[in-house]
């Protein structure tokens, strides 16, 4: 899937006429790409069809339309030099169309592999032949005949939609062909792939960035904790993530984003086994919810890195320079139990913790399981930033 990639002219910024880029969705990702992108001298656009979203909050114009309307698109090729997507369910024919007026990073077809689960295994399987990291061993399952044909060697596992399943949404544990069955007629029969469960001691990421001349860089591993399925914590450096796993994540993210020609800002999800061996998991095309910490912690964030990616300037340097805990914060924080009535937690105490710094998101609409912000802890020592952490979890009554 690789080609040869030819520089192009920058988009630098200047102030008249201004340099607009845009981004294809409105969410908390958009939103803190449209604050990078404005502190570097950029005007921004936003397409997205809620009116009341973060990132139209942020951004100097908002185009309010479906991502599929031609009109729209049309206006936002027009409006600015490069267009790149925060969402990784936008669809791919529109970026496609986006690439006739405008530099769109990523690319429709980078985009579409990591939309299906089968192209996205596929394709890490490709990769492996030089990384030697692959992905869990799956299977496709399109009607109830595939169950029944299934190897026992899969089960247990874990089946998920072939699209648009994230954060725990459209995957299902299953130990028996019957639960197999169950699951496939909960998710209407949709085209799903069974992943064999595999003995995790730990999850990480691995955040990668790549320019349109080809060159890429590669932040520090991150290690991740999930709770029902959504992100908890992100700690970095990883404290169970050894040199050589190490090594092996970066090199395996470095040539997943290479092979694809990617441009821009890639997450790449890796298992760690009890064995110490490394399984890709899945990637997401934009900037992820396990880089926040670049915003505090690295000399550039990863949403200051999608801009110069999408703008074809230089990439920035990638290097950490303080230990960092990211703590995400969803919506139940705003309900003591039992109550149904909302109240704000106590940011003024999280806030003069050492080394808090809040990002919320402009959600005036606290969810059971909704991303409503993040706080990340930075310190000179690992063990400082875990432990004030662990002080944010005591203060908004979450278990550490």
């Amino acid at each position: 899937m690789t080609s040869k990639t030819v520089p192009a002219a920058s988009f630098k910024p200047q102030a008249s006429p201004s340099t607009w880029l845009g981004v294809m969705g409105g969410g908390q990702l958009g939103r803190m790409f449209v604050h990078a992108a404005q502190a570097m001298g950029y005007k921004v656009a936003v397409l997205e069809p809620a009116k009341d979203c973060p990132a139209g909050h942020a951004a100097d114009d908002l185009i309010c339309a479906s991502y599929t309307d031609a009109a729209a698109l049309s206006r936002m090729g027009a409006e600015c030099k490069a267009v790149t997507t925060e969402f990784e369910n936008v669809p791919a024919e529109s970026l496609s169309a986006l690439a006739r007026h405008a530099f769109v990073a990523p690319s429709a077809t980078a985009v579409s592999v990591a939309q299906d689960r089968l192209a996205e295994k596929q394709f890490f399987t490709e990769c492996a032949r030089q990384s030697g990291v692959m992905p869990a061993p799956h299977q496709r399952i399109t009607s109830l005949a595939d169950i029944d044909a299934l190897p026992d060697s899969l089960l247990p596992g874990i089946l998920k939609t072939n699209r648009l399943g994230y954060d725990g949404k459209g995957q299902a544990r299953v130990s028996t062909k019957a639960n197999v069955r169950a699951a496939f007629e909960e998710m209407k029969n949709v085209e799903c792939v069974l992943e064999k469960m595999l003995p995790l001691a730990y999850e990480i990421s691995v955040l990668v960035a790549r320019g349109a001349d080809g060159e890429a860089v590669v932040y520090p591993i991150a290690e991740n904790v999930h709770r029902d399925g959504i992100l908890f914590t992100t700690t970095v450096p990883g404290p169970n993530v050894s040199p050589e796993c190490a090594s092996r994540a970066q090199a395996a993210a470095l040539e997943i984003i290479h092979r694809l020609d990617y441009v821009g800002v890639l997450c790449v999800e890796f298992f760690v086994l009890k064995d110490g061996s490394l399984v890709v998991n899945e990637m997401a095309p934009r900037p992820h919810n396990s880089g926040h910490y670049t915003i505090d912690a690295c000399i550039t964030s990863q949403f200051g890195q999608q801009v110069r990616a999408m703008a074809r300037l230089p990439l920035g340097d990638a290097r950490q320079h303080s230990s960092a805990v990211m703590l995400n914060l969803l919506g139940d924080l705003w309900f003591e139990q039992g109550s149904k009535t909302p109240r704000e937690p106590a940011w003024d105490k999280v806030v003069a913790l050492p080394g808090a710094n809040l990002h919320l998101y402009g959600k005036d609409d606290p969810r059971l399981g909704r991303k409503m912000g993040h706080v990340t802890f930075v310190a000179n020592t690992l063990d400082d930033a875990i432990r004030h952490c662990e002080s944010a979890c005591r203060i908004l009554g979450v278990e550490p």
